[in-house]
């Protein structure tokens, strides 16, 4: 099973069926603070969904197109992490994220993606990261500001979200500007 340690609090765990309930038990214990921003939440409503869907994010990682981490913080699952779209031709991919209300204000998504990055870049040899967030989701936009990522421009009605569209915020990483120490 794949896992990437991140420091001595957190660690990154790829999705297994065995996580199927207790992935889908944060999820509802944080329905409203993640349905917000996240438009799949109103869709996932029992544990045979995400029992469903940990076998798609498996054969994904088996594929090399995309990998679906649970985060740990001491030991306990506190969000998720992905990998998603790499496209192997252009050497590129996206990244998202979620964290349960309770474990906010700990850096633990900093560190997550700063590890994600490291691995995608040096582990994967991927080019380009992107990350897209909420114009107005400040929370997820301080990651990728915080780790230095460059702002490329807003996508007008980019998502649909709780019955309207939203912006969505661009930013991306090159392999070339990642410095780890930096941040």
């Amino acid at each position: 099973m794949f896992t990437l340690k991140v420091d001595h609090e957190i660690e990154l765990q790829l999705f297994q069926r065995q996580h199927a309930l207790t992935l889908f038990q944060l999820i509802e214990e944080n329905r409203e603070h993640l349905r917000k921003w996240m438009p799949w939440v109103e869709s996932m409503t029992t544990p045979y969904q995400i029992e469903s869907i940990i076998p798609v994010w498996l054969n994904q990682f088996a594929e090399n197109s995309g990998l679906n981490v649970g985060i740990l913080f001491r030991g306990e699952l506190v969000g998720s992490l992905g990998l998603h779209q790499i496209d192997w031709y252009n050497s590129m991919a996206s990244i998202g994220y979620y964290l349960a209300k309770k474990a906010e204000g700990h850096g633990i998504i900093t560190r997550s993606v700063k590890a994600l990055l490291n691995y995608a870049f040096f582990q994967l040899g991927l080019n380009r990261i992107e990350i897209r967030c909420g114009v107005k989701n400040n929370k997820s936009r301080a990651i990728p500001e915080r780790l230095r990522f460059v702002t490329e421009g807003t996508v007008r009605d980019g998502e649909h979200l709780n019955g309207h569209y939203h912006d969505l915020v661009i930013y991306s990483m090159l392999a070339r500007e990642w410095n780890p120490m930096q941040t």
